[in-house]
């Protein structure tokens, strides 16, 4: 149902406002419960897999591949042949058989289409994600606009985030990849909540007018994009965000924001530590066989003796590694542990956050 790109750019060159009329009348049956019926890749819609839904094929935690199922179909993994007609009727998170093997079939869910969708472009992953849509204030009915759709990563979160009567307005200036994310949301059933257009922001703006709660921009310049996006964001309380690999990026984007009446603006850096969680045994001190001990003091005092000096035997009984023995058996405790990681989690990027303040309100 959305416009193909021909007809987008007629639209365009006329009035940007245009590209949107069409989804007007479409906007008004995705009120209410009834518009579940369309969000496959946002909520379940029925618990059985049937001919023609999208699945996550999982083999183990680094193999997990994106399938539409078709009738009479195979698949090929490391465990053999998976048939996709094993897997109609079967309820989604199940296991399947396969002939060397058995694999799981799960549910679509932003996350996991996240880390199994072809990459057009860079993407951003669920730790920035979660962030995100908490610091937008994002909630059902919400109105955001995206630029830089890229592979669509992002846009499919907050098409959850929103549901089921909420608009996502995502621009990309790239014609091609307009095309293929499109087709994307349609298969996975979200195209009556994501809008998608062909269109250059930094340039031509958003074509909205006070109409948005949020704004997200992944873009080379943002700080270009920020007075088009104030036109577009409701005129107060509304909210931005921008996402930056280069802390100049970020430094300039701050100076246009403040210089556009946008305050509370905060930037973030979000890196991910995974904890080793183990279980350690440990020895328990007692401080009164400390007497018994190799003390270092006594260590110091034989490194200060010359080579060509014999010293005086020591009392003390030493085991086969060089220390001295206890005399008492040591005792040990065992516990859990999180151990953090040895290396620190690479850079991803600057999320800079700020809220739009009515120029009424800021005066007073």
């Amino acid at each position: 149902m959305l416009l193909n790109v021909s007809k987008r750019r007629r639209l365009r060159s006329s009035s940007p406002l245009r590209i949107f009329e069409h989804l007007e009348e479409e906007q008004m049956h995705v009120k209410g419960e009834a518009s579940y019926h369309h969000l496959s890749l946002i909520v379940i819609c029925n618990d059985l897999i049937e001919e023609g839904d999208l699945v996550i094929v999982y083999l183990d935690v680094r193999h997990l591949y994106p399938i539409t199922i078709k009738r009479d179909e195979v698949f090929q993994s490391k465990y053999g042949a998976l048939k996709h007609n094993d897997c109609i009727g079967k309820k989604f998170g199940s296991v399947v058989s396969c002939t060397k093997g058995w694999v799981y079939v799960l549910f679509p869910t932003p996350e996991l289409w996240t880390v199994t969708l072809p990459h057009r472009t860079q993407i951003l992953y669920a730790a920035d994600i979660s962030l995100i849509a908490l610091q937008l204030d994002l909630k059902p009915g919400s109105i955001v606009c995206e630029a830089g759709t890229g592979s669509g990563s992002l846009s499919h979160a907050l098409a959850r985030a929103i549901a089921p009567n909420g608009i996502l307005y995502t621009f990309d200036f790239h014609e091609r990849r307009v095309k293929v994310v499109q087709d994307e949301f349609e298969a996975h059933g979200i195209s009556s909540i994501v809008k998608v257009a062909h269109r250059d922001v930094g340039s031509e703006g958003f074509g909205l007018d006070q109409v948005a709660d949020a704004v997200f921009l992944d873009l080379p310049n943002p700080w270009d994009v920020i007075p088009f996006a104030v036109k577009a964001l409701k005129p107060s309380g509304s909210r931005i965000c921008t996402f930056s690999p280069c802390i100049e990026q970020v430094q300039r984007s701050v100076e246009a924001l403040d210089k556009n009446d946008f305050r509370d603006i905060v930037t973030v850096e979000c890196l991910q530590r995974i904890y080793d969680v183990k279980r350690l045994t440990q020895t328990v001190i007692n401080f009164d066989d400390l007497e018994n001990d190799y003390s270092l003091e006594d260590r110091a005092k034989e490194d200060d003796l010359d080579d060509d000096e014999d010293p005086q035997p020591s009392t003390k009984k030493i085991d086969k590694n060089g220390s001295p023995s206890m005399q008492k058996n040591c005792e040990t405790v065992t516990h859990w542990t999180a151990v953090p990681p040895l290396q620190t989690p690479g850079h991803t990027g600057y999320l800079t956050y700020a809220s739009l303040v009515c120029q009424k309100i800021f005066d007073e």
